[in-house]
């Protein structure tokens, strides 16, 4: 029961982040510190569900193909999301 709890976690955390791309339609979603606080969000988020993946990964023992494949996207996601936020980062101690 707790592996197929963790499973839908992983899965809804796979596909999550795409959602962005619905928000960024909007006006609103474009305006600047709406846009900034909406991509550090996702970021921090792509982060966590990397963690997440690895911990349940590696603790639960929870080593299907589908599993692995959400370790690699999640993984993916979450180096993305450092990368998002160091970009960040550096955008705000120049100037």
């Amino acid at each position: 029961m707790k592996n197929k709890l963790f499973m839908t976690i992983v899965t809804v955390m796979l596909f999550l982040p795409w959602t962005i791309l619905i928000f960024r339609t909007f006006d609103w979603a474009l305006q600047s510190p709406i846009a900034e606080i909406m991509t550090a969000c996702y970021a921090v988020f792509m982060i966590f569900s990397g963690i997440f993946t690895i911990f349940v990964y590696i603790k639960a023992k929870l080593q299907n193909t589908l599993m692995k494949l959400g370790l690699v996207i999640n993984c993916v996601y979450a180096a993305a999301g450092v990368v998002f936020l160091a970009m960040m980062v550096n955008n705000y101690l120049q100037l």
